[in-house]
This record gives structure tokens, C-alpha cells and sequence, in this order.
């Protein structure tokens, strides 16, 4: 595929990933010219002023409520809001999992669709990451359809520091769950470009992954 590097989001969301991984991440990305980069919300400005000068657009990518999900409506949209002021063009959200489980759907709804405007009125895209080995087949049916009702623009399979990753069968039932317009994110695991092929002829529109490189040269 010709275009795979328009499908990447170059992921680095380690724990200890310095300033210096960092600035590989946004040179790699303008050398393969990636869709975006994704990293903490503490890197966003720093990523701000390495990619301001690059000829092409990437995204600019950072999570919210990462990894596990349960921070409280108001603390997310804190921590969107504050993203998007430094920069951030996208925002992945975890779904709050354990409500999810509870079954607090309306909550759920209404803390995605609080984050969809506040995304959308600073014309960001709004990605929410539903953690697929979590859910079973309804669970599943269910998690898509909150997010198309919030108005996502994404539904990403996985944070990748779960117990598991994005895989083939599940990214084809969700895009036969979720409307047209609302896109689908597959994340965790993917590190070869067999792989990403695989996912995309699935459904998938964005690649995430902290192999683009290895990926789009075929290493």
C-alpha cells in the first residue's frame, strides 16, 4: 500500500519516554510523513514546536484519562481542555470501563458527548478507546453504539496497556456495528506491516503504533 504512512499514528506513551524519544517520534514522522503523533498530554507543547515548521500537517495526537479510564467527567474535560489549548488536534479518551460494567450508560454517554463538543468546537477530533478484549459481543454492540450517539469521529480498540490489542475479527464487527461516519481506530499489538494491512482491510482507518517506522519500510 502506497499510502500506509497516512494511516499512522506514531505512538510513544511510555512511562519513562524522555524529551529525546520524543523528538525522534516527531522527526520520524516527518521524515515517513505520518498521519499523527500520540503522546502524553505533558509533550504536547514540546511537540507543538518540533513539527511547526514541517511542510506536511500531522496530527497532533494525546490521550485523556489514560490508561484506565475512571477519572471523573470533570477531570476530563479539564485535561481536554488543557490539550487543546497547548496544541493537541486529537484527543483518544478511555472510556470509563468500570462504569461501563456497571452499566452507567447514560454517564457514559454524557461524559463522551461532553468531550465530542468540547473537541469539535476547537475543531479537534474526539477518539474513544473502548479496551475490545474487556467486552464481549454485546458489550461490544453496545460501547459502539454510546460512542456513535456522542458523536466520536473515532472508536479505538485498545489503550495497548491492557491484556490485549487490537485484533482483526473485532475491528471488521465494529465497523459493521458503527455508522459510516463514525471511524474506527485499531491499537495494541500492531507491529508489522502484515499486520496494519490486515486491520485496515478490516475496517481500520488509523494505525496506532509505536512501529510506524518498522511498518511502513517493512522491517
Amino acid at each position: 500500500m502506497d499510502n500506509l504512512s497516512s494511516y499512522i499514528d506514531h505512538t510513544l506513551l511510555s512511562a519513562t519516554a524522555s524529551e529525546t524519544n520524543i523528538r525522534k517520534l516527531c522527526e520520524e514522522a516527518w521524515i515517513h510523513q505520518f498521519k499523527a503523533v500520540c503522546v502524553a498530554p505533558v509533550y504536547v507543547p514540546y511537540v507543538v514546536e518540533m513539527l511547526e515548521f514541517c511542510p506536511i500537517k500531522i496530527e497532533i495526537t494525546t490521550v485523556v484519562g489514560f490508561p484506565m479510564g475512571y477519572s471523573t467527567t470533570a477531570t476530563k474535560v479539564a485535561e481536554a481542555s488543557e490539550a487543546l489549548q497547548h496544541g493537541a488536534t486529537e484527543l483518544d479518551v478511555v472510556m470509563n470501563l468500570s462504569q461501563f460494567k456497571s452499566m452507567a450508560y447514560l454517564s457514559i454517554r454524557e461524559e463522551l458527548k461532553q468531550l465530542a463538543d468540547l473537541a469539535h468546537e476547537r475543531d479537534a477530533l474526539l477518539k474513544v478507546i473502548i479496551e475490545t478484549t474487556a467486552l464481549d459481543s454485546f458489550d461490544l454492540y453496545t460501547a459502539c453504539e454510546i460512542c456513535a450517539e456522542a458523536k466520536a469521529d473515532f472508536v479505538k480498540t485498545s489503550t495497548g496497556f491492557g491484556p490485549g490489542g487490537a485484533d482483526v475479527e473485532t475491528v471488521r464487527k465494529m465497523r459493521s456495528i458503527l455508522p459510516v461516519e463514525v471511524k474506527i481506530k485499531a491499537s495494541g499489538g500492531i507491529k508489522t506491516y502484515e499486520q496494519a494491512i490486515a486491520m485496515i482491510d478490516a475496517g481500520a482507518e488509523r494505525i496506532g503504533t509505536s512501529s510506524g517506522v518498522a511498518i511502513v519500510t517493512r522491517a
